[in-house]
């Protein structure tokens, strides 16, 4: 059996979070097996589906490197299908034709609530004679399609992530509607349950990965499989990804789309790679940094969690930093330029090019997220710099400013400065200042910096040099200091 698993998220809204975590599993499945991964857009519900948020869900997906076999497909362009297949159950005598009004149907919600039982339909509409269908038409009443569902029946079946689940069909809320009304007697959109099964039934899905709030739908699909005389798939339902107190990861938590995760400044390697540990560990448990090719031949469900996976921030920028730091500083430059675009630096970079490599390779090491970069950078852009609270007390200590003008005048023996060159510098004036070299490199970093942290101090004072910039930084300082 060659394994087919899809991914089918519904364009009303951009790629979530927990959508593009349940891509990411699928896709690890089906290349663990040497199995194909589908992408199929759900855009059945027309009102709220919009074309902007399907280029979206394909440009998150590429970006997180989660390349597909087959698709997209559209679910729109398939409403035959669907149609058929409902006329199918309609011709088994396994789904009818319902007349309910809304009021009908509030007036009979409303006295269950007033029982105090659970909310379902009770199959009024079941067994209408021809008659009272032609009565119903008549009064200009449109049907919607049911699929009949026997509340004897118990539906079971073994999760790959759970083990055995079953589900009373006594719960599932009574006979469901499969297809909306429409005019003339014609069967009208599907609705969600019976469109996903027959496209998988057409697509020939193996395996159905997906959230364990589909658990119920799952119940409903099996019967809807077996009223078509289809084999069932197997289904493996993974946990949710939960905020910070534990409820499921939502809107109202702010950021939850993968472009919202893009702008942040996150990579798609981190991300990916972050996404996979939500729910699922390696066999060596103390690994946490993989490709997405690594982790598929590791992946398999038995180390996937039944618990809800818990939303960290502080491990995301833990790993997305990992990838950072390793990153060559060619490739690097290529993520910041549009930060520094945004920030207003002048630079030209084709010209500069070599200047921003050795800049991109002085804050790789600092940084957790890219937009950090502009902050880091921002004083080998502009002629002087702001002093922070820390580098102002800094350059008022004793001898501060002694040291500073012994680095000036050190510097001009020094057309070019290197990074021995630099140290060099440092050791000539503790020996002649007679001071610690713990003075003179705080009190050069605040000079050249406007702060008392931040990236390796030799090369940027190497770039300001380069640039023309670290001797008049090195004069507002002692400005500064008096």
């Amino acid at each position: 059996m060659t394994v087919r698993v899809r991914i089918a998220p519904s364009p009303t809204g951009n790629l979530h979070i927990g959508t593009a975590r349940t891509a990411v599993f699928n896709w690890l499945f089906a290349r663990h097996h040497g199995g194909q991964f589908i992408l199929r857009i759900e855009d059945t519900d027309q009102t709220r589906s919009r074309p902007e948020y399907t280029e979206n869900i394909l440009e998150g997906l590429t970006w997180l490197g989660l390349n597909w076999d087959e698709g997209p497909s559209y679910q729109s362009k398939r409403l035959d299908l669907y149609r058929q297949a409902t006329q199918t159950l309609l011709d088994k005598g396994l789904a009818y034709r319902s007349y309910d009004t809304e009021a009908e149907l509030e007036e009979m919600r409303t006295a269950q609530k007033g029982r105090k039982e659970a909310p379902r339909y009770d199959n009024r509409h079941r067994n209408l004679t021809p008659e009272q269908q032609a009565a119903f038409e008549a009064e200009g009443r449109q049907a919607v399609i049911r699929f009949i569902i026997d509340d004897n029946r118990e539906i079971v079946w073994n999760d790959l992530v759970r083990g055995k689940l079953s589900w009373k069909a006594s719960d599932l809320g009574g006979d469901m509607v499969i297809a909306r009304a429409s005019v003339g007697g014609a069967i009208g959109q599907p609705l969600y349950n019976l469109a996903v099964v027959v496209d998988d039934i057409d697509m020939k899905i193996t395996h159905v990965i997906r959230g364990e709030d589909h658990i119920a739908n799952t119940a409903k699909q099996i019967l809807l499989y077996e009223a078509l005389g289809e084999a069932v798939p197997e289904f493996s339902h993974t946990p949710l990804i939960l905020n910070e107190k534990g409820a499921k990861l939502s809107k109202r938590d702010g950021v939850t789309s993968i472009s919202d995760f893009k702008k942040m400044g996150f990579t798609p390697e981190a991300l990916v790679n972050y996404m996979t540990l939500l729910g699922w560990s390696a066999p060596d448990s103390t690994q946490e940094i993989f490709t997405l090719e690594e982790a598929a031949k590791l992946f398999s469900f038995e180390r996937v969690n039944k618990a809800g996976a818990k939303f960290d921030w502080a491990k995301l920028d833990w790993l997305n930093g990992q990838y950072l730091h390793a990153m060559p500083a060619e490739k690097l430059v290529d993520l910041l330029i549009p930060y520094w675009k945004e920030a207003g630096f002048e630079f030209d970079q084709d010209r500069d090019r070599s200047w921003l490599e050795q800049m991109a390779a002085v804050i790789g090491p600092s940084l957790s997220r890219l937009p950090q970069a502009v902050d880091m950078t921002r004083m080998f852009f502009t002629e002087s710099v702001e002093f922070s609270a820390e580098a102002t007390d800094q350059m008022k200590k004793e001898g501060a400013a002694d040291v500073i003008q012994g680095i000036i005048e050190a510097l001009d023996n020094h057309s070019e400065l290197t990074p021995v060159a630099a140290q060099e510098i440092i050791k000539q004036v503790t020996t002649e200042k007679k001071v610690k070299k713990g003075l003179i490199m705080r009190s050069l970093r605040a000079a050249l910096t406007g702060d008392v942290h931040g990236p390796d101090l030799i090369e940027s004072w190497v770039l300001l040099h380069s640039s023309g910039l670290d001797k008049a930084r090195l004069q507002q300082a002692l400005a500064q200091a008096a």
